[in-house]
């Protein structure tokens, strides 16, 4: 089965994406029905948040193939697109700080009144469509976990003034108001303690048992593992050699960790909110003296991205 009403299956056969500077990863083979817990872990600038745009439409592949919810990739990313949403993805789908927890939530329910409605529903009387608007906060806050009243100043605190676990459980909730199929989460564990971050897999199971699959990138998945779809990132093969020589592994993504490997370009179609996290060299592979100029740091390679793309 492809997907259920609310969630999608994921399967990948040598699936990869390459820039113009190398390859962010490659040789990932996944599969996991509706409804599963998929946790991508791997160390920072290992490609993680490229595979998880790439698995929801918002970068091209390069190489292999995937399906999510039965919906061919790269050839149906724009399907893809509408049947995913993104969860605190830095760079591309972030809270503004500015911004209070209840104006956030009013301009998701805006948009998803504006654009994920039918023309039919738009007609509706108003009453029926603030009702229906607050039905879905009120659903999605709870799958979430997310306690309002718990909140320094309730609704009207302010983004800046979260901790990072309530700010993980808004950014969840405002993707779930949309009735996604599979939700991506990037950096999941991020800054969490130990408390925390189990708090934070009990959500996102909470939510995969609800039916909607998860993909989750982590730098340690649950400490049980149980029911869990697990893909690791992080390979060190040669650049560019042929599947099958030394220092490649169909099981496990291929990473360049040189420099000049870090960059992919996001899906031309892509919006300026689509792009990808730009993997940063260990201290083994930074180049010495001044023969190459030093690795950018990820806002500098959105960026770059962006003006690539034409669209910065």
């Amino acid at each position: 089965m492809d997907s259920t009403p609310h969630g999608a299956a994921v399967t990948a056969t040598g699936f990869g994406v390459k820039g113009p500077r190398g390859w962010a990863f490659r040789d990932i083979d996944l599969t996991a029905g509706p409804g599963s817990l998929i946790a991508v872990q791997g160390p920072s600038g290992s490609g993680r948040t490229c595979l998880l745009l790439a698995l929801t439409g918002r970068m091209k592949s390069a190489a292999g193939t995937a399906e999510v919810g039965g919906l061919p990739l790269p050839k149906k990313k724009a399907a893809v697109r509408s049947v995913t949403a993104l969860a605190h993805v830095p760079g591309v789908a972030e809270l503004d700080p500015a911004l209070t927890v209840g104006e956030h939530l009013r301009e998701r329910a805006l948009l998803q009144g504006r654009f994920g409605s039918s023309l039919r529903a738009l007609l509706r009387p108003r009453r029926e469509r603030r009702a229906e608007a607050r039905a879905l906060v009120d659903t999605a806050l709870a799958a979430a976990g997310l306690d309002l009243e718990s909140l320094p100043k309730g609704i009207r605190t302010s983004v800046r003034d979260l901790e990072r676990l309530e700010a993980l459980r808004l950014s969840v909730a405002l993707a779930l108001i949309g009735g996604p199929r599979l939700l991506a989460v990037d950096d999941t564990d991020l800054k969490l303690s130990g408390h925390e971050r189990a708090a934070a897999w009990e959500l996102l199971r909470g939510v995969a048992a609800a039916g909607t699959t998860v993909l989750a990138v982590c730098s340690e998945p649950p400490e049980d593992g149980e029911g869990v779809v697990l893909v690791r990132t992080g390979g060190r093969p040669e650049r560019d050699a042929p599947k099958g020589t030394p220092g490649t592994s169909p099981a496990t993504t291929d990473t360049a960790d040189t420099p000049d490997a870090h960059d992919t370009k996001p899906d031309e179609t892509a919006k300026p909110d689509e792009t990808a996290e730009t993997a940063e060299p260990t201290e083994q592979s930074r180049p010495a003296g001044n023969e190459q100029p030093r690795p950018r740091d990820d806002k500098e390679a959105a960026a770059d991205a962006l003006a690539e793309a034409g669209r910065a």
